[in-house]
């Protein structure tokens, strides 16, 4: 009885899958440099702010078990796409209020919205968690809150969150 192939390896020759191999690795060997490294964890972290899903955690934990003496430099750059991207959503959310004459609630919209109100800027410091806190960015744009003590508390946020999880990961895992 013949072992049926993988899927991959039946769709695809086995010396295409061989130099696909090898040109992965090769770009993420690159990937992996400091020069390009950074730009990576970056363009990651700022695609991973915004409402598209994504986590930009791979990438920084990734380039700093290759390279830990770029610690800090991962951090802040990471912290900083990260920003950006979170301010790209406050801009998103202030544009589609701009847009919008009237949005129909529920009464559960209504009561995060209030919270979100009452906290102010603050609310952006929750920015760093998963699922909800890109969606803080663009509420409190749509609720007009100032858009740089909202970028103070994003940032403040995201670097504490980077600090603590990369610092994590090294402790964890370490060499």
């Amino acid at each position: 009885m013949q072992r049926k192939r993988p899927i991959a390896q039946r769709l695809v020759h086995p010396a295409t899958l061989s130099l696909m191999e090898i040109w992965l690795n090769q770009l993420l060997q690159w990937l992996a440099l400091p020069q390009h490294g950074l730009g990576t964890v970056f363009v990651v972290s700022f695609i991973s702010a915004t409402l598209l899903p994504m986590g930009s955690e791979p990438a920084v934990f990734g380039l700093v078990k290759l390279n830990p003496e770029l610690f800090w430099p991962v951090i802040g750059v990471a912290t900083a796409g990260n920003t950006l991207g979170g301010m790209l959503s406050w801009w998103m959310g202030w544009g589609t209020h701009q847009a919008v004459d009237r949005w129909k609630q529920s009464s559960s919209d209504r009561q995060a919205l209030k919270w979100l109100e009452k906290l102010g800027p603050k609310a952006c410091l929750l920015s760093w968690l998963p699922v909800v806190g890109d969606p803080i960015c663009a509420v409190a744009g749509w609720l007009k809150m100032p858009f740089w003590p909202c970028t103070l508390y994003m940032a403040t946020g995201k670097f504490v969150r980077y600090l603590v999880m990369t610092a994590l990961l090294l402790w964890v895992f370490p060499g």
